[in-house]
């Protein structure tokens, strides 16, 4: 059977429940109940299923809690640096200008194709949806002109639009059922 684990602090049951009402971040709010049931005690055992995390858990964040105190609490998340860019920013100038220009196929930008030109430029695999990634904050979207036939006549066109929109036709040009003109009441 595992060892039980005790919250050592000197706060109370009530200012442990109340630090956990006041907690604006859902993290931490819920670090702070597991401390506090901790020490109206409860086994970790109990906790883990009333919060709805592992053992394991709750007896990191006791220990946390126990070699860091308060700030142990906080929700380390938020903190983290991310990974770093693809791209460096003059790589990301030289994106941008290259999008200015069709690609070597001739066609439009895609994903794929600023993937493709990104590892050229870094040395190394870039998955399509990452070159999307990098076309969106630069105002590129997917749209891309209607094909037009090859025969297609522009000043002609205008003769074969439809007028009328549904439910606003002419009550002239209306047929019953058997072919006749339909009777106005």
């Amino acid at each position: 059977m595992a060892k039980r684990v005790e919250v050592k602090t000197e706060l109370t049951t009530e200012e442990l429940h109340e630090r956990s009402r006041k907690a604006t971040n859902p993290g931490e709010r819920t670090h702070w109940h597991m401390v506090w049931l901790m020490k109206e005690g409860h086994t970790a055992t109990e906790v883990a299923e009333r919060i709805g995390s592992s053992t394991r858990w709750v007896r990191t964040i006791v220990g946390r809690y126990h070699q860091a105190g308060e700030e142990a609490i906080s929700d380390h998340r938020r903190s983290l640096p991310g990974a770093s860019p693809w791209l460096t920013a003059a790589q990301h100038k030289e994106l941008d200008q290259a999008l200015q220009e069709r690609p070597d196929d001739g066609g439009f930008w895609s994903g794929p194709k600023v993937a493709w030109w990104m590892q050229d430029k870094i040395g190394r695999p870039v998955d399509g949806r990452r070159g999307w990634d990098y076309l969106q904050p630069l105002g590129y979207s997917t749209h891309v002109p209607r094909p037009q036939h090859e025969e297609s006549s522009p000043p002609e066109q205008p003769a074969f639009k439809k007028t009328a929109r549904r439910g606003q036709a002419d009550s002239s040009s209306l047929s019953n059922s058997s072919g006749g003109p339909v009777e106005e009441r």
